[in-house]
């Protein structure tokens, strides 16, 4: 099984794409929606269409691990359900007004900020990791 890095992000025209950054292989993915979750699952449905070509071709597929990378505006977009901007606020110091303005994809933050969320959002995790019940 390969790893490959895959990016999602949002671009000009407000929709979400799904690019495999990858290409040693003789086939490329994406996917694109209105919604992170309709993006990814064009992706995943154009990873199987790959395969049946392949398969159609007498060609291998082989075995691919995805590893999610986000921008700012996609991760805050795809999460909104579970984790709020309060919350977020809380973890990583950065105010709710920037996150809502991230999400939106009306501003972009510095590599600092984004730093700041990503370092937050892992002390977050790192916790959680470590929580039992008795």
């Amino acid at each position: 099984m390969k790893k490959v890095k895959v990016i999602i992000d949002r671009s000009n025209d407000g929709l979400f794409c799904v690019n495999m950054a990858c290409y040693d292989f003789d086939f490329g993915l994406s996917g694109f929606g209105k919604t992170v979750q309709e993006a990814l699952k064009d992706f995943y449905e154009c990873y199987e269409e790959a395969k049946q070509m392949n398969e159609a071709e007498g060609k291998t597929t082989p075995t691919l691990e995805f590893e999610f990378e986000y921008d700012v505006c996609s991760f805050l977009n795809y999460y909104a359900r579970i984790l709020s901007k309060s919350g977020l606020e809380k973890v990583t110091g950065v105010s709710q007004k920037q996150l809502w303005h991230y999400s939106s994809g009306a501003k972009r933050p510095t590599p600092k900020t984004k730093e700041k969320i990503q370092s937050g959002l892992r002390r977050f995790a790192s916790e959680l990791s470590q929580v039992t019940f008795n």
